[in-house]
């Protein structure tokens, strides 16, 4: 059924400043020189060498092995027959999800000492195991819902935890948002959009609401309860970052669900610099200039998350 294993990697903080600062005396002499504590990022770079030789060397089922570089996903073409394994922290899971369609998923903690891994249900002496399960039809998998944007040019991008709509730089987004149609629009002003999932809504969404929730406090109001998603949940949650409201803007659109099969409209109103990215990458993202519409929803397709 399955012909091929792809072991997606990262690079460790260290390997960054390596290719930053071109060698690793120059890396030290910057880390030590700002006062920080270069043994912890060697510590973080052996452990992680040593969960990513254990596991490739361990992953000999009979199956073709291939390793990617997690810069290398976006553009890496995932063949319906292909058992993808991460080896990182959780934001790896995350950023690969919305590639690899519905092949099974196979998320490794490389260092339980050091990540907590929400998403990261196999340490390195299980992974082996859990590729087999996958391999012989025995694995649990979890669906996670994604959400998914649409261009009215077509393109599309698709997120695991959140979908971010704004300005790329720190000014206000221009734009005008709606759940009805495109006459129902209100026209706003604002720090930007947040769409999130289930599996995002801990996440950045999170820190929306205990914003909320100490603001409320401060001025004696109550703050209210925010919705709790399971991640298999059909629904997204949406919020208006700090929306101003004046003679053009308004604020009457700041937060709601998406119910499935229905759409979050966005027509941008932004000259230069409107941007979509997904799961705090904004590297890979949709450019939103003046005119593009989004249409922002769940998307039919689904994470299968391998669980233990």
């Amino acid at each position: 059924m399955y012909e091929k294993i792809v072991l997606v990697t990262r690079k460790t903080r260290l390997q960054q400043l390596v290719e930053r600062f071109n060698s690793r005396g120059q890396a030290r002499f910057y880390i030590e020189h700002a006062g920080g504590d270069f043994g912890d990022y060697q510590r973080e770079d052996d452990a992680y060498a040593r969960a990513l030789d254990t596991v490739h060397r361990r992953l000999d089922l009979g199956v073709r092995l291939q390793l990617v570089e997690r810069r290398l996903v976006p553009t890496f073409l995932f063949a319906p027959r292909d058992v993808v394994v991460t080896i990182g922290q959780d934001g790896l899971v995350a950023n690969v999800a919305k590639y690899v369609g519905a092949q099974p998923l196979v998320p490794v903690n490389p260092d339980p000492e050091r990540f907590d891994g929400q998403l990261l249900p196999f340490g390195v002496a299980q992974a082996r195991a859990a590729v087999a399960r996958v391999l012989d039809g025995t694995a649990r998998r979890r669906p996670v819902t994604l959400a998914e944007v649409r261009l009215d040019d077509g393109q599309r991008l698709l997120a695991f935890n959140d979908l971010f709509i704004g300005a790329r730089s720190h000014v206000s987004a221009r734009y005008a948002i709606g759940t009805g149609g495109d006459a129902a629009l209100e026209a706003q002003s604002s720090s930007g959009v947040i769409v999130s999932t289930g599996a995002g809504s801990t996440g950045w969404l999170s820190s929306v609401f205990n914003m909320a929730a100490a603001v409320a406090a401060f001025t004696g109001g109550t703050a209210g309860t925010p919705p709790t998603l399971a991640w298999d949940d059909p629904r997204l949650v949406y919020v208006v970052r700090e929306p101003f409201v004046s003679k053009h803007s308004r604020a009457g659109v700041v937060a709601g669900l998406i119910a499935p099969g229905a759409s979050l409209t966005i027509r941008s109103q932004m000259p230069t610099d409107g941007v979509i990215f997904s799961d705090g990458v904004e590297a890979d993202a949709l450019a939103f200039g003046s005119g593009a519409v989004a249409h922002i929803g769940a998307a039919a397709q689904r994470t299968q998350l391998v669980v233990a």
